[in-house]
């Protein structure tokens, strides 16, 4: 007698698998891509919205935000890639008009800043007088560079670590006893690292504490100024401008 092979293990092999849930190829690649539209689209409803905090954040509809991430992919981002929304949109405004509302918002933001900056500032004084009266003391980033006392003749000088010709220049000027505002250029804002430099380039720690030198992390103003060439840098402001000796 022939014997048929038995259906049996086959069909129960199909009914286990079925009870387990295992799905098709086609079902699981279906399921994969549905996934990860959910996900970029979670992704872009994000994006949409964090666009939207920051441009509320600077006074700006949401399409001067996009226009402005779009300015920053050009040569202006390559210029000056650490540029503020308002100050990219301000210099390549398409109208007085445009130019007038970015300088206006500029001014009251920066407003707004100083403001905080200063009175966390004069809480910093004093608790760096109460803790470290002894020690050389670092000035917080401020909104501009230093302002001189009306007819003393400050210089502010940028200059970075690891740099020969800034530590020469600061020790010349030093020597000539020439009140100056230090910015140290990557400085990070590690208030440790600049007081090491300011150590080891000679700085007297009476002159900081009086006041004829300041220590200052750049907070980018060296960038914002535009001026060309290499540091260090010996900067002066005349009529207002402020221009490279």
């Amino acid at each position: 007698m022939t014997h048929r092979p038995s259906l049996r293990p086959l069909l129960l092999s199909a009914i286990a698998s079925l009870a387990l849930g295992t799905a098709p190829a086609s079902a699981q690649h279906t399921t994969e891509a549905d996934d990860h539209t959910t996900h970029s689209q979670i992704r872009q409803t994000a994006e949409v919205h964090d666009d939207e905090r920051l441009a509320q954040d600077w006074g700006l509809s949401t399409e001067e935000w996009a226009r402005y991430r779009e300015l920053m992919q050009g040569p202006i981002g390559v210029y000056s890639p650490d540029l503020d929304p308002l100050t990219a949109l301000g210099i390549e405004a398409r109208s007085d008009e445009e130019r007038r509302r970015y300088a206006e918002l500029q001014v009251q933001a920066e407003a707004r800043r100083v403001e905080k900056l200063l009175s966390y500032q004069r809480a910093y004084d004093a608790a760096w007088q109460r803790l470290h009266p002894d020690m050389p003391r670092v000035e917080l980033p401020s909104a501009a560079l230093a302002t001189p006392d009306a007819g003393a003749q400050r210089a502010a000088v940028f200059v970075r670590d690891a740099c020969t010709a800034c530590d020469q220049l600061v020790q010349r000027l030093h020597a000539d006893r020439t009140e100056i505002d230090i910015y140290m250029v990557g400085s990070r804002q590690d208030d440790a690292h600049i007081r090491h430099w300011a150590s080891r380039v000679g700085i007297d720690p009476a002159r900081v504490r009086t006041g004829t030198i300041t220590l200052n992390h750049d907070g980018g103003r060296w960038l914002s100024l535009g001026l060309p060439g290499e540091l260090p840098a010996v900067v002066h402001e005349v009529d207002g401008q402020w221009q490279r000796q």
